[in-house]
Parts: structure tokens; sequence; C-alpha cells
């Protein structure tokens, strides 16, 4: 488990909560402080959407409780069949995330049906402690999926370059590279984790930048380039070994991976400007990429024995360097300065990620 700001920022907001509870005499404090430990959120467009349907589904959850508990008191049965008619109510609203805090405040409120004022003060604890999540989530620390992204991006890369790197030559332990893999798969889920709330922003703050859009779409094409990485080392493991090779087929495709990893870890570079304006390194990929498959089809004529599970190793080493080829563009597109204006709602239609 990684110690970073979430978790600062969950214990400073569970302390103000408590503070502000005591503060204004609420009580018990604790139903703020629980209310807070749920509503600290990954981003500051999340924070604020959870923040607003929280208030809609607590004021909701309230008012069921309160006219429940004038007539049913705090009766277990009632209690239960309440919590069933306010889920039911979140999925109807699309608010899944809400349904843990509202069902605490319904439990809260019934229990003290019998006097209202004190039930309305059990709900204002809730809206506490979410506010104090919301205020603390802005302020302190506030969420950068951008940096966070890049950061990762580069230990997941190395893991996979690493990988790449041994896969064809088989010099890494089974254990080894079965935990190096493991590891960056998880590093990709988090990165995909990263890039939808980059794209949820996106999506709903329409003043986003014309710059930030268009960085957005390079994030999602080295998004892309990483997982075709994988589906590269997936298919050495079902399917390279299990076919006739020579050594010198085992150079042949060793050669390349070694030239779509230098030639992603060059795009890489060049996308952070940390490489010299005349620096031509990797260029060409897509002809060595033409070319290696021009080879494999004519060794496929001559020895057709086990080559068509050489094949599909090759086919997924193509795409891969497709994908690498075209952020590349991509990369071009950005360093060019190319400032041409694309409306809005064109780019993410183009982005897919309407």
């Amino acid at each position: 488990m990684v110690f970073g700001a979430r978790v600062w920022k969950t214990g400073i907001a569970v302390t103000l909560a408590l503070y502000i509870s005591m503060w204004l005499d609420f009580s018990p404090p604790v139903i703020a402080a629980v209310a807070a430990i749920f509503a600290v959120q990954p981003s500051i467009y999340r924070s604020w959407r959870y923040f607003l349907e929280q208030l809609q589904t607590n004021v909701l959850g309230a008012v069921l409780a309160l006219l429940a508990g004038t007539f049913f008191s705090n009766n277990v049965i009632a209690v239960g069949i309440v919590c069933i008619l306010v889920i039911l109510l979140c999925l109807r609203m699309r608010m899944e995330e809400t349904i843990g805090l509202t069902l605490v405040t319904v439990v809260a409120v019934m229990e003290a049906s019998a006097d209202w004022k004190f039930a309305v003060n059990r709900f204002l604890l809730s809206l506490i402690g979410i506010g104090c999540a919301f205020l603390i989530n802005v302020l302190f620390f506030p969420p950068k999926p951008k940096e966070q992204f890049a950061a990762q991006i580069q230990t997941a890369f190395s893991k996979m370059s690493l990988l790449l790197r041994t896969v064809i030559s088989n010099e890494m332990k089974e254990t080894v590279f079965r935990d190096e893999k493991v590891a960056l798969e998880g590093a990709l889920r988090a990165l995909a984790d990263k890039f939808k709330l980059m794209e949820e922003e996106v999506k709903k703050l329409k003043r986003s930048s014309f710059t930030s859009i268009r960085h957005l779409v390079i994030y999602k094409q080295k998004l892309l380039a990483m997982h075709k990485g994988l589906e590269v080392l997936e298919a050495v493991e079902e399917h390279y070994f299990q076919a006739a090779r020579t050594p010198e087929i085992n150079h042949f495709f060793d050669d390349h991976v070694e030239r779509l990893i230098k030639f992603h870890e060059h795009v890489l570079l060049k996308f952070d400007d940390k490489l010299k304006a005349d620096c031509s390194e990797g260029m060409g990929i897509e002809e060595e990429n033409e070319r290696f498959m021009s080879n494999l089809i004519g060794s496929y004529q001559e020895r057709p024995s086990g080559m068509l599970r050489l094949s599909i190793v090759a086919a997924a080493l193509y795409d891969y360097g497709h994908q690498i080829a075209r952020l590349d563009k991509l990369v071009e597109h950005i360093h060019r300065g190319d400032e041409e204006k694309v409306p809005f709602d064109t780019l993410l239609k183009s982005m897919r990620l309407k």
C-alpha cells in the first residue's frame, strides 16, 4: 500500500469533521468522521460530483428515514425496509457510489426518529463530514492525475522493457518473470484508472485548454502502446517456445524486439523534451516493421513447419510497432506547435470519449 497524499487528506478530513462537530456540539461526532472517510476522492471533479450526489441522496434518505421513523419509530424491520428502498432509489438515480454513506445517514436518523431535531442533527453530521472531505481534497495536496500518470508510465515502461528484452532469449528465471509480469499488469491497471480520471475532467470541464486535450490523446496512445507491449509478452509465452526455431530465428526476433523497445523509449523521451533537436534515433520504424514481416513471410515459404505460431508472435510485434509509430506522429504534431483549432466536440468524438 502506498502512503500518499490521499492517506494524509483522509486523516485531516476526519480530524476537521470531528473538531467542527464537537465545536457545534453535535452528537455523536463519529458520524461526521465516517462521512469524511467515505467522501475523499481521487480527483477534483470526482470530489465535486460526489459532494453533489451525496447531498441529493442523503437528503432523500434522511427524509424517508424521518417519515418512516415518525410512523414506525426505530423498529428494526422498518429500518431494513427503508434501507432497501434507499438502495433501489440510488441505483435508479445512477448514484451507486453514494449508497454506503446514505445508508449510514438513514440508520442514524431512524435511530433518533423519536426526536426530529436529534434526527436532523445526525443528518447535518453527515453533511459536515462530506463538506470537510471536499474542502480538504481541494485545498490540501489537490489530486494531480496527469503528473501521477507521467510518473507511473515511466515505471511501467521500465518493467516492460526489461521483460521484452529478455523474453526471447529466455534469460530470466520463470518465477521472477512471472512476478514482474504480474507487477506490469497491475501497473497498467493503475495507469488506466489515472487516465480515466483525466478523461472525466476533459469530458465534463468544457473550458479545458486545447493543449490539454491534445495531450490527453497522447496519453491514451501511450497507454495503448503499453498494452500492445504486454500482448507481445503474452504471445511469446503462449506460442514462441512451442514453435520449431533456429538460432537465426531467435536472433531475428530478438533484434526486432530490441529495435521496438529502443524506439518506444525514444518517443517517450521526445515527448518529455529530453532529446536534442537533431536526434534521429529510432526513425523509420514502420519500414523496419514491414521488412520484419516480409522476411518472416520469406522464411515461411522456405520452411513452413512451425512457422504459424511464430507468425502470431510476429503479428503482435508488428501491432506493437505500429502503435509506437502512431504515438511518434502524435508527439511530432505536438512539438511542431501545430495549433490548428478543432471544434471541441469533434476532437472528443475522434478520441472516442463520448
